[in-house]
Order: structure tokens, then sequence, then C-alpha cells
């Protein structure tokens, strides 16, 4: 019985013009470029000064199709991951396909913050493997700077504004494509890592407003240490599961939360830092769109070859974390 994958067939991002550095930082709260560099990597970061996550979804979906010469009348599903959607209802993932004139695609959001990629890419694999859809858009767009206290330190450093995609389609050799995944969550680490209102358990009042309940809340240190563990267990689970070692694995492209996080991910898993994708000291933490972003980035700048072996991981609120193994299908043999 033959197997069908879901190859990623084509990529795109978009970073928004307006840079806001760490110098720009150390005028808003107590900090200083060199504190914010030792601990974190990032040395600047990107806001979406007008327009909503659908905006830049959109412009991140216009750069694939520009890039991969694709017809989005064409695309059949729309799987957006973000924390950051326009408004609760409708779906963002409906409004983009709106915008783009996507006629024929249904979709819908998932909600998995920093793994919400990992997540939407393994459901959208899923349509692809059933027969069910021939093209499938995952896109992975969050708008931090909305949900960002600026008078708070602590996350104000980390984040900031991005969109990314990839098309999924089924691979005509059935050795390409996604591989392998792991996904999990634990809710006991809600209190880490949150948004404290603005859902059912805390709609918006006056006193939500006062109280910043809106903006996020992390417990820096918590989500430090398990991060560090989740995001290395998880990507060694999946290179033992497949018989991989270091030297099988071309690139490693972890969610880009912290240089210190990402270094211990690739120590574990056996991987050279020359094999590492990072991008975290350009751009922050994008959240959902910091995996495709690297991808199309690396994808871009003629670094990605097909057939080569791709570690994804992840690890984010709620906690949610998890790690997959893509076999690259775009362009030319290494």
């Amino acid at each position: 019985m033959s197997v069908t994958r879901a190859a990623i067939t084509a990529v795109g991002h978009y970073t928004p013009p307006k840079v806001l550095s760490n110098f720009e930082l150390e005028k808003l709260v107590d900090t200083n470029d060199e504190w914010i560099r030792t601990r974190t990597g990032i040395s600047e970061r990107r806001i979406m000064e007008h327009g909503a996550t659908s905006d830049m979804a959109v412009l991140a979906v216009k750069n694939m199709a520009e890039r991969f010469k694709i017809d989005l009348s064409e695309v059949e599903v729309v799987i957006l991951a973000t924390v950051t959607p326009d408004m609760f209802f409708p779906a963002t993932a409906v409004l983009v396909g709106h915008k783009l004139g996507m006629k024929k695609a249904w979709g819908f959001d998932i909600s998995a913050a920093c793994s919400g990629f990992l997540y939407a890419l393994a459901t959208g694999a899923k349509f692809i493997e059933s027969g069910a859809n021939k093209k499938v858009l995952v896109i992975g767009a969050d708008k931090m700077s909305a949900i960002i206290d600026y008078s708070d330190r602590n996350t104000c450093i980390l984040f900031g504004d991005a969109a990314a995609c990839v098309l999924l389609e089924p691979s005509e050799d059935p050795t390409y494509g996604l591989l392998d995944h792991r996904l999990y969550s634990d809710g006991a680490g809600g209190e880490f890592l949150h948004m404290k209102a603005g859902g059912s358990l805390n709609p918006a009042s006056h006193e939500t407003v006062d109280k910043k309940m809106h903006y996020i809340f992390q417990d820096g240190k918590n989500v430090f240490r398990l991060a560090v563990k989740g995001m290395a267990d998880v990507s060694a689970e999946v290179m033992e599961q497949n018989g991989l070692k270091g030297d099988d694995v071309a690139w490693l492209v972890p969610h880009q939360a912290n240089l210190r996080i990402i270094d211990a991910t690739a120590e574990r898993m056996g991987i050279d830092r020359s094999k590492v994708m990072i991008n975290i000291d350009k751009y922050g933490n994008t959240t959902a769109a910091t995996i495709p972003l690297c991808l199309s980035e690396w994808h871009a700048s003629g670094q990605l070859r097909r057939g080569q072996n791709i570690v994804l991981a992840a690890f984010g609120a709620g906690y949610t974390w998890g790690a997959a193994l893509v076999k690259w299908s775009i362009g030319t043999k290494a």
C-alpha cells in the first residue's frame, strides 16, 4: 500500500519595515543592549505599526505566490497559527482567505503559542495524507507588539512581529515531506506564561485594563528551564525514532525564543551550531512565525537543498511543545 506524504512545495514570509532596536528599548525600560544580547541573543525586532495579523499573513502569502508562481485560487484549506488573531471571530484564516480572494478555500485558526506552526503543519499534513485535499496553506503569524507591555522589561525585549507560510501538497516521492512528528502539551504550565484577560474567564473591563491583564505575563526562569528540556528532549526523540544521528541532519530549525535554549537543543542533538537556523538576532521571538520564517529565509538564500533532513522544534505557552522531521523537497538535490 502506497503512502502519501505532505511535502512543503513553497515558502514565503513578511517582516514589517519598522525596526525596534535594543538601544531604543533602553529609552523605555531599565535595560541595555549588552544585557539583552547576552541573555537572549536579540539585537532588534520588527514592529507592525499599522494593520493586523491578517495583513502580515496576506503579505507573506503574496511573497510565496510571487516566488513560486502559485495560483492561490487552487488553495483548498488555510490553517493559521496565531495567538494574536485580528479578533476572536471570525477566524483570521478566514479573513486571509477573503483578502486573497481564495473562494474555494475554507480555513481555521490554531492557538498553540510558539508551537502553533508545528501543530498547524501536522494538522495540514493530515488533510494531504488522507487524500481529502491537494493544496493546504499553513501560516504562522503574530503581531506580538499588540499584547506587549512596553514598560515590562521581562517581556518587551523578547518579542517581535512577523508572518510566514508554507504550501503543502502530496509528495510524488513518499520518502520526501513530513516524515514524522511528536507533539505534546501540559496545561500545568499555564500559570507561568499566559494572558489573563480577554476571554470568558476574565472578560474585558475597566478593571482588567487597569491591571494590565491584556498583556503577556511570563515567569522567565520557569519557562526557560522547561523550554530547554522540552525542546531538547522532543528533538532527540524524533531523531532516535527515525534512526538519525547529528551528522544525518542538515538543519535544525528551532523556535527562536532564546539563543541559550537554541544552543542547548543543538548540543543535546549532537548538531554543530553551523547547522542551526538562527535569526533571533534580527527578529526576536515572533511566536508562530519563527520556524516558517527561518525556512523561507534560508530557502531564499539558497542554503536549503532537496533531500536534506530537517528537524523543526518548538516550545510554547500552555505548555505546548513538539518536533517534526521533514525531508526537504524544494529545489535541487544536495
